[in-house]
């Protein structure tokens, strides 16, 4: 193993382009190198080729509660990484879906994409050196 400096990445799994744009956008500004994806196949090829500080998954990717069970693989394959998941509503089956599948946040969908990468990056601790 070395020690190795590296980029700060993102997957962003979310079906709507203007979602995706405006969460990527937030988060470039931020220093993060984005991968995005709109559907589950793409997320599951982008996780197989790319390690992620932070996961940004819509609860519903191509229908209603898809993105759970995504958000508890991604929370196996980077058990260090930010897991946020965008649902509908915040209610309490929403925040025991969190819990159950290992999401580090959950938000509204109609919360601002820049709102949502502000409260995630308060969150993370600065980038340092990892061993990979």
């Amino acid at each position: 193993m070395t020690l190795t400096s590296r980029s700060n990445r993102a997957l962003i799994v979310h079906p709507d382009l203007g979602s995706v744009s405006e969460l990527q956008h937030a988060l470039s500004r931020n220093g993060y190198e984005v991968v995005s994806a709109r559907d589950l196949p793409t997320a599951l090829l982008a996780a197989m080729h790319h390690f992620f500080d932070v996961v940004v998954i819509s609860a519903r990717v191509s229908e209603e509660g898809d993105g759970w069970p995504l958000a508890g693989v991604m929370h196996l394959i980077f058990p260090r990484a930010h897991i946020a998941v965008i649902a509908r509503d915040k209610n309490v089956s929403t925040l025991q879906a969190a819990i159950n599948h290992g999401a580090s946040g959950v938000f509204e969908a109609k919360t601002p994409p820049a709102d949502i990468v502000g409260a995630i990056l308060k969150k993370i601790p600065p980038n340092s050196k990892r061993i990979q």
